[in-house]
This record gives structure tokens, sequence and C-alpha cells, in this order.
């Protein structure tokens, strides 16, 4: 348990901040799965507008620091790759 007046306020600094990492990673994860339902189905249209909401939201929480650049770099081509299988 936190002693210091700081460590309170980091406490509390640390449960909001978790709350919106939670949104974005729920918000990628929604999305690539939405985009791989549509990969399965082989909706030419569908994939190529949530293939950009995907690359966009990945590149968002990269750039607030959610996730790793490198990881999103990977997460971005790895789906690239499945919507250049088709």
């Amino acid at each position: 348990m936190a002693n210091t007046k700081s460590a309170k306020k980091q406490i509390r600094k640390i449960k909001s901040k978790t709350s919106v990492n939670r949104y974005w990673k729920v918000s990628i994860k929604d999305s690539v799965k939405k985009l791989n339902e549509a990969i399965e189905k082989k909706d030419k249209k569908g994939i190529m507008d949530l293939l950009g909401k995907s690359k966009s939201l990945i590149d968002k929480s990269a750039q607030r620091n959610v996730i790793h650049k490198n990881k999103a770099r990977r997460m971005k081509s790895n789906l690239q790759q499945k919507v250049n299988k088709i």
C-alpha cells in the first residue's frame, strides 16, 4: 500500500492510464478480428476498408506508446500478408 502522497497519486494515474491502454488494445483486437472474418468470407471491399482502419488503430496506439513501435510494424505486416494471399 502506498504511504506517501506522491505514491498515492501514482496509483491514481496508473488506473486511468490502464483503462485508456485497455481501450486501445481492445479496439485493435476487435478490428483485427473483423478483418480476419472478412478475409475468410473473401469480401474484397470490406477487407480494404477494415485493413485501413486496423492499420490506423495500430499506428495510433504505437504513437501513444500503448504498444511498441516494432510490434505495430509486425502486426501491420502480418495483416498485409494475409490480405495479399487472397
